[in-house]
């Protein structure tokens, strides 16, 4: 019996991706899977139903499919009342933002639902072609420099006319990760003169074979300023302020920034501060790419664009999804990966290896209870200790009255008022 396999509509109203291609579709069902996939759930990124069903799906207009399926993907973690839908035991796979929403790791395990969040893949050989962050981060950079290109008032490249030359644009990109190289690279396609900076060492070469220089202050000794994952880390207080004034000067000369600086699980730092866009020249643009964790910018609004002292500070959310149908095939694509790693083509079914180095590292919640180390640890840590209820003390045993020396009369002795104490 083949593996029910469903593709949800993505019920969040700026999102334009799908979990599905018609591509990946016709891979999931030659290997081996039953697809049902919610009616238009590819609409915003371009593809209709008809190129579904042709692809072989099911195209459902009802969640009454939930019940039975096995496995169902998604963009992001659906609503609440759409657990009661699925099937107990059934496997989500998704991007669930854990860090942001915890409470949800609750639900899930309440309802008997194994999911996997597909953020938290590790980056190791084997899981590259199933990253989403990466996937999605390269369409983000290449779309940021489009977006601080179209909202700057000038031409980006050096212009030699025969009514005089035209100097080409400064790009400035903070952070050399994924989405930062792809936004030097597309800055550098264009003509701009490009630098960047990045707390990790290791960046600068990348960020030179690209053709931009590298803006940099001497590390800390003996830090590499990266996880052992490879993503950017917060280094010190010391290293932050030398990095900030140096940063400050060269921000002041640049016409476009663009933000890309993030840390998993914590808020965005802060790179360009409000007195660095005091510096800028009138005109000049700022794309904030961290705008959804906070942005590296104070200034950066979510979902809209903002005119500080003459500077354009953009902070559009879901900028890979401003790229829907791409977007779509990158994740569909990382999506189809992570199954095919696991599926079992004889039983017709996926089989998650929780002794697999990529489940341990997505894997949020199995058989009722929430697995993933980094979750479980900081639902324990929250908990507040209970207070100690207030003990009261045993009553103090009486000491034996001391013997008086005997009178010629008998003395009447009082009694001994007993004390008991208490904490309140």
């Amino acid at each position: 019996m083949s593996t029910k396999l469903a593709v949800l509509k993505d019920g969040k109203t700026n999102e334009t991706r799908a979990a599905a291609s018609p591509e990946t579709v016709k891979k999931l069902v030659s290997l081996g899977c039953s697809v049902t996939i919610e009616a238009d759930a590819g609409k915003k990124a371009g593809f209709t139903n008809k190129e579904y069903e042709e692809a072989g799906a099911v195209v459902a207009k009802t969640a009454a499919f939930l019940k039975e399926s096995d496995i169902v993907l998604s963009v992001n973690a659906p609503a609440p009342i759409r657990l009661k839908s699925f099937k107990k035991g059934a496997t989500l796979i998704a991007m669930l933002n854990p860090y942001d929403n915890q409470k949800a790791l609750d639900s899930y395990a309440k309802a008997g639902i194994e999911t996997m969040s597909m953020e938290l893949m590790p980056r190791i050989t084997r899981a590259q072609s199933m990253d989403v962050l990466s996937s999605q981060s390269n369409l983000a950079g290449y779309k940021a420099v489009l977006d601080a290109t179209a909202e700057f008032g000038r031409a980006l490249p050096m212009m030699m006319t025969a009514a005089g030359t035209i100097a080409p644009a400064k790009v400035f990109v903070m952070g050399a990760g994924v989405a930062g190289l792809q936004a030097i690279a597309t800055a550098k396609r264009l003509g701009a003169v490009v630098s960047a900076t990045d707390v990790r060492a290791a960046a600068g070469e990348q960020v030179e074979s690209l053709g931009a220089s590298f803006v940099m202050v001497e590390a800390d000794e003996g830090e590499s300023g990266e996880t052992e994952g490879g993503y950017a880390k917060e280094m010190s207080e010391d290293y932050q302020k030398r990095q900030a004034e140096l940063v400050a000067q060269h921000i002041a000369k640049q016409d476009i920034v663009i933000c890309t600086a993030l840390i998993p699980g914590r808020p965005a730092p802060e790179l360009v501060s409000k007195e660095m866009v005091t510096r800028m020249a009138p005109g000049s643009v700022i794309v904030d790419l961290a705008v959804e964790r906070g942005g590296n910018c104070p200034l950066s609004k979510l979902g809209k664009t903002v005119i500080a002292n003459g500077v354009k500070i953009i902070g559009y959310d879901n900028v890979p999804g401003r790229l829907p149908a791409n977007a779509t095939e990158l994740y569909a694509r990382n999506l189809y990966n992570f199954v095919e790693a696991f599926f079992d083509r004889e039983a017709k079914k996926a089989v998650f290896d929780r002794n697999d180095e990529i489940i341990q590292g997505v894997q949020l919640t199995y058989k009722g209870a929430i697995v993933h180390s980094g979750f479980v640890q900081a639902k324990t840590s929250s908990k507040k200790p209970a207070a100690k209820k207030p003990t009261a003390k045993k009553p103090a045993a009486k000491k034996p009255a001391a013997k008086k020396p005997v009178a010629k009369k008998p003395a009447k002795r009082k009694a001994a008022a007993s004390k008991t104490g208490s904490k309140g």
